[in-house]
């Protein structure tokens, strides 16, 4: 099964590509690997989530917040590659959750984007990572996750 229709049987979508919030490209492949620049919680241009976890949103909320990340992600791998199924596994990703101070559950907001991976690719989704809490984020976004995928030969 492709990972479009994976997508599809979970309900979900892709957005359109985000439009670059500066002087930067979506996405740099060298050799094997595409570089996929940070993306933020929106969606079709309209933020989805703003604002800390621990004030303004939850452990859940960001859960979600981290989701549409990956999504966006998604859409700049496919805009890449021309299809998610070119992916041969997800190497890495870094996540940033927009927390108050002190948050150490930064782990558990990623995992929506962690997880999504996962239910994609399989095994091939599972990739080293880490979650940190950050003071802000652009747009004040609740998470921004970069992403690095092998790609098939």
């Amino acid at each position: 099964m492709s990972i479009e229709a994976k997508l599809k049987d979970l309900g979900l979508t892709l957005p359109n590509p985000p439009a670059a919030g500066g002087n930067y490209v979506p996405t740099v492949r060298t050799g094997n690997l595409l570089y996929c620049a940070g993306t933020i919680c929106s969606a079709n241009g309209e933020m989805t989530h703003t604002g800390q976890v621990g004030r303004e949103q939850t452990i859940q909320t960001g859960y979600e917040s981290a989701k549409v990340c990956a999504l966006a992600t998604l859409t700049n791998i496919k805009a890449a590659l021309g299809s998610l199924d070119q992916v041969a596994r997800i190497v890495y990703v870094g996540g940033y959750v927009n927390a108050i101070s002190g948050f150490a559950d930064s782990p558990a907001v990623i995992n929506g984007a962690s997880d999504l991976f996962v239910a994609l690719f399989g095994e091939a989704g599972k990739h080293a990572r880490a979650a940190v809490a950050v003071a802000g984020l652009p747009k004040n976004s609740t998470t921004e996750i970069q992403v690095v995928v092998e790609v098939k030969a």
